[in-house]
């Protein structure tokens, strides 16, 4: 049940976002509304408002629809015509100026987007980020030992210009080169952080199987240890380290003037020692800061005393930020997301990752169990790639409506009847067979 709900919940809102966003647009160029319909099939419930538009809610939540007043509704529904005021019949979909019904067409997906931004903003101000290293731990390339400068201890900051701190980031980048034949160039920091060099590796049909797309970091030539940044993220509100003047946000750089890289050095560092402070260096925005601080005495796993500060590592951003960050992470993850329906177009991605209603379920069920901001961090995903997909040149969908309209633009007038039932019937096809390889493709993971 909590699967169901999950899902019902999840789809629900996502549909009601994106079919807002066509409604409101469409008010707004006064287009009349007949019906703004969350669900398909038999209606269950319905309110219409002063202006005549009916709000519906219906059986099945696979879907949702805005019903604008067209020219061709105006000629086959003349009951439906004859309760209208003469301003609304006049006020078809057609009689708009073209840019006023591409703004409808594009308004569903550009407010699954502004969800995304907003869902992302809240989760980014609401959490603690953790924020990695990527330090190369092994060469496995015969290739790199004996052509590059690469060593244990580098740090990886970029693939082909493009800046990753996260296994995520990296699975992303890497994944958006599948197919790839030529060079990938990997940036690196040196051990101790005072120089960058690139490495060039050649790749001949870059991670060509479903195996190396599951895991492409196991594909690199080098392995690497995601090791924490020591940024303070959380203090503890009975430690004293906040009483010496630590604030969250701060880096530490060093302890009793030995160098700190990583969180775990920390965590090393304080495992065998004695003293009652430490002196602590750490960078504060454009400063650098000296801090003596008291240390506090726990009893850890193994029953023996050990020193701790109080602190758990992370970067706690302010709400601006945290908009900054979603708009770009909403940005970032569009332009990969069509990206990936190139490659699965051209069959230099595999499809194992594509799910249906079946899988949806999956997701929406095992992340409402795991709290609200996996469940938040989903949606703000399926957000995205129903903005992007209903962009898709399509017919039956907002992408194809706007090809359509583009169309009419160059011919001056509506494609023939004909023509727009047969390019409609083939998006239909198109949709229908889409959505059975994607059930059958669910179904396939739990056999």
């Amino acid at each position: 049940m909590t699967y169901l709900l999950s899902a019902i919940v999840l789809l629900g809102v996502l549909i009601a976002i994106h079919e807002f966003g066509h409604f409101i647009v469409g008010r707004m160029c006064k287009i009349h509304i007949y019906r703004f319909s969350i669900g398909m099939g038999p209606v269950i419930y319905k309110k219409i408002d002063k202006h005549g538009t009916e709000f519906a809610l219906s059986a099945l939540p696979l879907g949702g629809y805005v019903a604008f007043h067209t020219e061709k509704a105006a000629d086959e529904e003349l009951d439906l015509i004859e309760s209208l005021t003469p301003e609304q019949k006049t006020n078809t979909f057609e009689s708009k100026p073209k840019w006023q019904r591409a703004l409808v067409m594009l308004a569903g997906p550009v407010a699954n987007f502004i969800l995304a931004i907003v869902i992302l903003s809240v989760i980014f101000s609401n959490s603690v980020e953790r924020q990695f290293i990527p330090e190369v731990s092994a060469i496995s390339s015969q290739y790199l030992l004996q052509n590059s400068a690469l060593q244990d201890g580098d740090v990886l900051t970029a693939i082909n210009g493009r800046d990753v701190s996260s296994l995520q980031d990296i699975r992303l980048e890497l994944l958006s080169l599948s197919g790839t034949s030529g060079v990938i160039e990997f940036m690196f920091e040196t051990g101790a952080r005072q120089s960058q060099f690139t490495v060039s590796i050649p790749v001949e049909n870059y991670l060509s199987n479903a195996d190396e797309q599951n895991a492409p970091e196991n594909f690199m030539g080098f392995d690497l240890s995601m090791k924490l940044q020591p940024t303070v993220g959380v203090i503890a509100e009975d430690s004293k380290a906040l009483e010496a003047g630590l604030m969250v946000n701060d880096r530490i750089l060093a302890v009793n003037s030995q160098s700190i890289n990583s969180f775990g050095d920390l965590q090393t560092f304080l495992k065998d020692y004695r003293g009652p402070d430490i002196d602590v260096k750490i960078q504060r925005g454009e400063k650098t800061i000296f801090l003596k601080i008291p240390l506090g005495i726990r009893i850890n796993a193994d029953g023996a005393e050990e020193k701790y500060i109080g602190i758990m590592p992370g970067l706690k951003r302010s709400l601006f930020d945290s908009f900054l960050k979603g708009s770009y992470e909403t940005y970032n993850l569009s332009v990969k997301t069509l990206t990936f329906v190139g490659k699965m177009i051209t069959r230099d991605l595999g499809t194992q990752n594509l799910s249906g209603p079946i899988g949806i379920v999956k997701m929406a069920g095992d992340t409402a169990n795991a709290g609200l901001l996996p469940f938040l961090y989903l949606m703000a995903l399926l957000s995205i790639s129903l903005g992007v997909l209903n962009l898709l040149p399509i017919p039956v969908l907002d992408g194809g409506q706007l090809v359509m309209l583009g169309i009419e633009a160059v011919r001056g007038s509506p494609m023939p009847e004909k023509m727009e039932n047969l390019f409609y019937m083939s998006g239909w096809v198109a949709v229908g067979f889409l959505m059975i390889f994607a059930v059958f493709n669910d179904i396939s993971k739990f056999l």
